[in-house]
């Protein structure tokens, strides 16, 4: 049946590229690539990266910056869904935070960025009443060397999809059970969720959290947008090095891209052994009795964390906003001095290619995702079984490999068989990450579908294919939908794959924003990360409506 298709094309979409990518990445790293006269292994590769000027720094950059931001997101998401997990003020900021996931990173990156540079919105609504400021301070908060606006960007994003994993992960916990039993025993809120509930949670999460620091530590546009540049992040000058002109760079390329998933797989392994010590510590203050009563402050804060997460980007949005549409704006004025139309008439020419690959590339990606995962479920429903925990791993191969280790290898080989810069090329590279977002969100929907009408319909004699098409399909519209605007956001917000794969000749609104990074002109910026966000938006909205179109006569399917 058509169905088996399913996981074969799952496999195969999911290992070949990353396998293939990582041969093409970790051969030339030791010197054989013999399209470009390398006919023999060595290690000058390596020796020149070791030559690298200031390579430990962004090497240890990138890994610090994995290791922060993962812990800082997934402490806050623990921390709030632990204290209010339950209560109206969680149902309201999850609501808050829920739209916050179709942002793509880069969008993020400049929301904050036009939020907390010295000229940004928060300096302009403060002065020069409080600070005294008539021009912009001196200051440097975005690109600093530390890298802490790199953190805070990353980190705004990814606590919206770690709380997403949580709550999927919560009711199968059931919570309200063991938090009354914990209650009765005395545990604080917070307490009994990190002794009772969090170790049950946690491993149903952990997969989801490897991709974060994976993704953290060899993260480009965000870096590019807000990360320090002298020197900049690993992944960074990686980029810088396989776009050089000169193509023996890309040996050093390679070489580096080695580097980089050492230091994934390092920031991992720190993770791991993190993971067994908080472990430890849990359970000494567990056998010591410790209640955790008096847990306020810890409540408020999380709380306050989680709704400054959450206003932060929206504040930004509204800031990238306003400047797609500004005339005159100049400092400290709190908004512009007109509105106007003009920047989108000049700037719209030469939008409209990118805009048109764009959605060409993420309408099909997603497209193919979605029925790939579908074939997969059905596949399942088949079988009577969900799929092994080796299938589950397979899932997050492409997330937790970080992009740069494979996508090089992946660039050569479409070069190698003349590929390169094709619409096929880069739809195949978007699918591979689309792929596994669509199966993920759709599985526990599926899974949760009432078989009892699959059942009636098979008792009125109904084919398995009428069935599928006529009960199941329809009843999953819903879900379904979502699911396509989860990952047509996906595809939208992949800046790595498009610029290596496009090879600079095809362009996406998200490429061309974050080359606009470099540049001075806020509001060109401003419409392309504008456009940006409004994109996925509009695919939730498409989401949102069409089923409540459809089922507007249907009590029981609407939502």
């Amino acid at each position: 049946m058509l169905t088996r298709l399913g996981p074969v094309l799952a496999i195969g979409l999911l290992t070949a590229p990353v396998a293939f990518g990582l041969a093409g990445t970790i051969l030339p790293a030791f010197g054989f690539l013999p399209a470009l006269g390398g006919t023999g292994f060595s290690l000058a590769p390596l020796m020149a990266l070791a030559g690298e000027p200031a390579i430990v720094y962004s090497a240890l950059m990138s890994l610090v910056t994995g290791l922060v931001t993962t812990l800082v997101s997934l402490g806050v998401v623990m921390l709030f869904t632990a204290a209010w997990s339950g209560t109206r003020a969680f149902a309201r900021v999850q609501h808050l935070i829920s739209p916050l996931l179709s942002v793509p990173h880069a969008a993020a990156a400049f929301a904050l960025a036009f939020l907390i540079a010295p000229s940004g919105l928060l300096a302009r609504m403060i002065s020069p009443e409080l600070t005294g400021w008539h021009r912009p301070p001196d200051l440097l908060v975005v690109h600093d060397p530390m890298g802490l606006a790199m953190m805070a960007g990353l980190v705004v994003k990814e606590i919206p999809f770690l709380l997403l994993v949580t709550l999927a992960a919560l009711p199968q916990v059931h919570p309200a059970r063991t938090r009354a039993l914990i209650a009765a025993m005395g545990y604080g809120r917070i307490g009994g969720f990190v002794f009772g509930l969090w170790p049950q949670i946690y491993p149903q999460i952990r997969l989801p959290v490897f991709a974060v620091i994976a993704f953290a530590t060899s993260v480009v546009d965000v870096a590019a947008i807000l990360g320090p540049t002298t020197p900049p992040p690993l992944a960074v000058r990686l980029v810088g090095w396989m776009n050089d002109p000169d193509l023996s760079m890309r040996f050093l390329a390679s070489a580096g891209a080695l580097l980089q998933l050492a230091v994934t797989a390092a920031a991992i392994g720190i993770w791991i052994v993190l993971e067994k010590l908080t472990a430890r510590l849990r359970e000494r203050c567990a056998c010591a009795g410790l209640r955790l009563r008096g847990d306020a402050p810890v409540r408020w804060t999380a709380f306050g964390l989680m709704l400054l997460s959450a206003l932060t980007i929206f504040a930004g949005l509204a800031t990238l906003a306003l400047w797609s549409f500004a005339g005159l704006w100049q400092f400290p004025d709190a908004l512009p001095a007109s509105f106007e139309l003009r920047n989108w008439a000049r700037v719209l020419p030469h939008l409209l290619d990118p805009l048109l690959t764009t959605l060409i590339v993420g309408l099909v990606s997603t497209a193919v995702a979605t029925a790939i995962a579908i074939l997969c479920l059905a596949r399942e429903d088949e079988m009577g079984r969900p799929p092994g925990r080796g299938a589950l791993r397979l899932i997050y191969l492409p997330l937790i490999v970080p992009q740069v280790a494979f996508l090089f290898g992946l660039q050569l080989l479409f070069i190698l068989i003349g590929s390169v810069a094709t619409m096929t090329a880069l739809i195949l590279a978007h699918l591979v990450f689309v792929l596994p977002y669509a199966y993920l969100c759709l599985k526990d929907p599926w899974r949760a579908f009432d078989r009892r009408y699959d059942q009636l319909a098979a008792g009125l004699g109904k084919a398995a294919w009428r069935r599928f098409l006529l009960i199941r399909l329809p009843m999953m519209t819903r879900p379904v939908l979502t699911v396509a605007a989860i990952g047509f956001s996906v595809s939208i917000g992949l800046y790595l794959p498009t610029l290596l794969i496009g090879a600079g000749r095809l362009t996406t609104v998200t490429t061309e924003a974050v080359a606009l990074a470099s540049g001075g002109n806020r509001r060109v910026i401003g419409i392309y990360a504008f456009l940006q966000m409004m994109l996925p938006a509009i695919g939730f909205a498409v989401a949102t409506l069409v089923p409540a179109l459809i089922f507007r006569r249907h009590r029981d399917m609407q939502v």
